[in-house]
């Protein structure tokens, strides 16, 4: 038996060379990143943990990195892990003796069921040692946990967590609960893991050593920005990490191209307030103008082998939700097509009087199981860019030549597919012109994108200020809607008592993984968005606010909490700094937070999952923005 010694920051572990990494090793990692809130420290204990796999088992790199950002797979592949916290209780309860009672009072106490299972671990007595958990044990359980369907699924669900359970130490058991509720909320953002991966891979190399300190550190930058740009183009850690084990970075996007049947993640806009913003933005250069759809946002894809998908924002496979795009595809692509990546938006539409329809309708239709036959809203497909087309990714291209390029490689097809409606001007008449009759057909307002240049590409993943959305009524506003997550609800009075009346609505900030309260909400809705808000929500009530909710010292405590689950669209009068609401909080105030004067509710928005929606380093730009705009009229405004 050979065995080697290493230690992480302190921390020895003995390795098997023919062994797997130990789930020790990651969960001591997960405690040094949850005892600090510096992106630097939390950086450097991912890369230290990398570089221990890359020496010792690079091929369990994959699944350690899965581990660290806390999916299963690609997102477009759709495995989720996330375990109810009921269902988590039983396992614990089953696991450790623990009486039921206890154990819920625990939770209340501490917010977190992964303190109360460790806690139940280490207060219970085992005859020996189990054996030692690895990484590639707990991943692969996971995994299995994900697929299981049918008849005794919970108790099978159920065998599997206390198998993991049965074998934690210290405070693997708490990382493990978390990992199964599908949070691990310690700090690790995605684009951290992506920094210290691309890091760790070239202090692998030999070479790295002989270099100085300052041609290190330039080299850990470029590293990181290839990694992410690739990632951007090809979000899928299955190509990504075995190309930068074999290649060298330079080399390595030579290797990991975009490709059809692997959505890249979007392109957004920035908000603005005033159509003379935009000309400000766009001085002296050439800008195009197109409806904004009131629809989906969707990325179709086409294989060369013919095989076609449908994603949605946020990479989820809606191909199912839409086998009329599907069957209909053909129609509308040229001969000479034979592989693409098409930004679309697919819009409920009447086709008798060939017009959009809102919204609220799209939103009606089936999500899963849809058959084509049974379909009663129909949709149309806008076209509005192109990013890859016959083996050729278009992204660096200026939006000039990939408006012509998906002009030449499709054709309009009444009822099913058409461009987006544009126009080129840079005369703020002929824009204001242009808003009113996107108004007038059933859209939000426009998108006014720079044209040509370099800067006219397409940056995945990027809100860029080279793209603007503006929307009628927003000008006099904000100048945007927020999507903001439901963590709570009031119950009604009068009319409304047997529905919530009103409730919580908090902002995602992504650096600390926390959901921060911004506004309590009870205007616009209906008799019939009440029932229906009360009949979605009241399947994800949970008993106390999760402990990644930033509540505050004098919080605003609803009669009804929720977990995050549901994202809606809000628009507001004007945002304010608030002691009991904390979106940005230590952003603009040390202690207080943001909050949403007069909001009022517009739609549902299933397209978004709880971390798509409105970030607090926006929230913040909104009241920037506003406090910026009510100065220049000369509103003394302290901020």
């Amino acid at each position: 038996m050979i065995s080697v010694t290493t230690t992480l920051t302190g921390f020895s572990f003995i390795y098997f060379l023919y062994s797997r990494i130990p789930y020790a090793m990651l969960c001591k990692t997960f405690e040094r990143c949850e005892a600090t809130t510096k992106r630097l420290a939390i950086t450097e204990y991912l890369v230290q943990l990398f570089l221990q796999a890359i020496k010792l088992t690079p091929s369990g790199l994959l699944e350690l990195l899965y581990m660290c950002i806390n999916k299963l797979c690609p997102d477009y592949e759709g495995l989720e892990m996330g375990v109810g916290e009921s269902f988590l209780i039983k396992a614990i309860v089953s696991s450790t003796g623990r009486n039921i009672k206890n154990i819920k009072a625990e939770y209340r106490s501490t917010g977190d069921l992964g303190t109360v299972a460790m806690n139940s671990k280490g207060s219970q007595g085992t005859l020996s040692m189990p054996k030692p958990l690895t990484v590639h044990q707990v991943f692969q359980t996971l995994k299995d946990l994900s697929q299981i369907t049918g008849n005794q699924s919970q108790k099978k669900k159920i065998d599997k967590i206390n198998s993991l359970l049965v074998q934690c130490r210290g405070s693997e058991a708490k990382y493990l609960i978390r990992q199964l509720e599908g949070k691990l909320r310690i700090g690790l953002a995605e684009q951290t893991v992506l920094s210290a991966l691309a890091q760790s891979i070239v202090l692998s190399k030999p070479e790295t050593s002989k270099l100085s300190q300052e041609k290190i550190e330039q080299a850990l930058a470029d590293a990181a920005a290839i990694v992410k740009s690739v990632y951007n183009q090809l979000p899928c850690y299955d190509m990504i990490v075995p190309a930068l084990l074999e290649y060298s970075i330079k080399d390595f996007p030579d290797h990991c191209n975009m490709r059809p049947g692997i959505p890249l993640k979007p392109m957004l806009a920035h908000p603005t307030k005033s159509l003379t913003e935009i000309l400000d933005r766009f001085e002296d250069r050439k800008f195009t103008c197109e409806f904004k759809y009131d629809g989906e946002r969707a990325q179709i894809h086409l294989l060369p082998n013919g095989k076609s998908m449908v994603y949605s924002r946020n990479s989820e496979n809606m191909s199912d939700r839409y086998p009329d795009i599907m069957s209909k595809l053909a129609n509308w692509v040229m001969p000479t097509t034979s592989s693409f990546i098409l930004d679309c938006e697919a819009v409920a539409w009447d086709k008798e009087n060939k017009q959009i329809l809102p919204f609220q309708v799209l939103s009606t239709r089936k999500r899963k199981d849809v058959k084509e036959e049974d379909i009663k809203v129909q949709v149309v497909v806008f076209a509005f860019d192109c990013l890859y087309l016959n083996g050729e990714s278009l992204l660096r291209l200026p939006l000039e030549e990939r408006r012509e390029k998906l002009r030449s490689a499709f054709k309009e097809t009444e009822n099913e597919f058409y461009f987006a409606r544009q126009m080129d001007s840079n005369n703020i008449d002929d824009i204001q012109v242009f808003l009113d009759v996107s108004i007038e057909n059933n859209c939000e307002g426009l998108m006014v994108k720079l044209f040509d240049g370099e800067e006219a590409s397409y940056e995945p993943s990027k809100r860029s200020r080279n793209w603007l959305k503006v929307k009628k009524d927003y000008l006099s506003g904000i100048g945007d809607s927020m999507d903001l997550v439901v963590i709570g609800a009031f119950y009604g009075r009068g009319k409304r008592t047997s529905v919530y009346g009103a409730f919580l609505l908090a902002c995602y900030d992504p650096e600390t993984e926390e959901y921060q309260t911004i506004c309590k909400i009870g205007t616009g809705f209906s008799e019939e968005d009440l029932l229906n808000h009360y009949n979605a929500l009241k399947g994800h009530v949970i008993e106390a606010p999760k402990r990644f909710y930033c509540l505050g010292e004098n919080p605003v405590k609803p009669d009804v909490w929720f977990e995050p689950v549901k994202v809606w669209e809000v628009l507001c009068a004007d945002l304010s700094i608030s002691p009991r609401y904390m979106a940005a909080v230590g952003k603009v105030d040390a202690s207080k937070g943001i909050s949403l004067r007069f909001p009022r509710f517009i739609r549902v928005r299933d397209d978004k999952g709880p971390e798509d929606s409105t970030s607090s380093e926006q929230v913040m730009t909104f009241y920037y923005n506003q406090a910026n705009s009510s100065k220049g009229k000369g509103d003394d405004m302290d901020y």
